[in-house]
């Protein structure tokens, strides 16, 4: 199996599930996954956010906000098909695609009040229908989480993961977690992921589990990321942590504290958000990001690289 590092864009296009998750796990902590916006202006007008992310090192795009029954990705040519969207971001950044679909309990709202544009259209809920429709779309991944105010709980996750596992078994990597308390204040801090929860995702059916990036979320240190990741690990699963509190959008040097942080606690992929202003990290994070966790080869390599490879 080639490891991800060295993988090129017909090396994703031909990978089974099974084989992705195993290429991921062979590059040792070294992937950057990095969430982009398709709703807002990008930031080079013209040009998706998520091939300017991949530009400046992203190993896999994962889109925020993006809804299944009416998906929007501006920058892209007018005359693509909007079912096509995902395979037209696949084939313009030679990257495997995944995005977040937010699952919901009936009895359980969010007390916190938040920015109007998180607000959770029909398209972006976990429900099984959408699941099926992302993946004839074409994405590699789906991630159960949820955005700022949303309302999503962990448990809501876990029974969202069983329906997931059994009606779509190998058609998708299946990632579960919170990057932050999602508007549940009783899940906020250290409560945002306990080794309970990684079980349950684990035993519902999760490939990778996300888990804050150490620093980001008040309360959760190295340390306790760290062993949360160990115990993943000796599960058989992978882990993602993840930078969803805007800090994409910090100076470089902070960026590059918790890179290393994360690097420490033994994780397989790196998040970055889509806040750096609204959209995607700061470029010249993805940048710093990559670099400090992989070194400048392996990350001008992914830059450099054509998509014709």
């Amino acid at each position: 199996m080639k490891r991800f590092l060295n993988c090129n864009s017909s090396d994703f296009e031909k990978m089974t599930k099974s084989e992705l998750i195993e290429s991921i796990a062979a590059s040792e902590g070294r992937i950057v996954v990095c969430e982009t916006i398709g709703t807002v202006l990008p930031m080079l007008g013209d040009i998706t956010n998520a091939e300017f992310a991949a530009s400046m090192g992203a190993d896999i795009i994962l889109l925020n906000l993006f809804d299944v029954n009416d998906p929007v990705i501006q920058g892209l040519p007018k005359e693509v098909d909007k079912k096509d969207y995902i395979k037209k971001i696949k084939e313009l950044t030679g990257r495997p695609v995944g995005i977040n679909l937010e699952p919901l309990e009936s009895s359980v709202s969010s007390s916190v009040k938040t920015d109007e544009c998180w607000s959770l259209s029909a398209g972006r809920a976990g429900t099984l229908e959408n699941a099926k429709k992302a993946v004839e779309m074409g994405v590699d991944f789906i991630v159960l989480t949820g955005n700022p105010g949303i309302g999503v709980t962990n448990k809501a996750i876990t029974d969202t993961l069983k329906l997931y596992k059994k009606e779509l078994g190998d058609k998708v990597v299946l990632i579960a977690g919170k990057m932050h308390a999602a508007g549940i204040l009783s899940e906020a801090g250290e409560n945002i992921i306990t080794e309970k929860d990684v079980n349950e995702f684990s035993e519902s059916g999760a490939d990778i589990i996300l888990m804050p990036a150490p620093g980001t979320v008040p309360g959760l240190t190295m340390e306790y990321i760290r062993n949360l990741v160990v115990h993943a690990h000796k599960l058989g699963k992978l882990t993602l942590t993840s930078i969803g509190t805007s800090q994409e959008g910090a100076d470089t040097s902070t960026i590059k504290n918790i890179a290393l942080m994360c690097k420490m606690t033994g994780t397989d992929l790196h998040h970055l958000g889509d806040s750096g202003y609204f959209g995607m990290a700061l470029p010249e994070n993805i940048l710093e990001y990559g670099k400090t966790i992989r070194g400048v080869r392996h990350t001008y390599r992914r830059m450099a690289a054509s998509i014709k490879r």
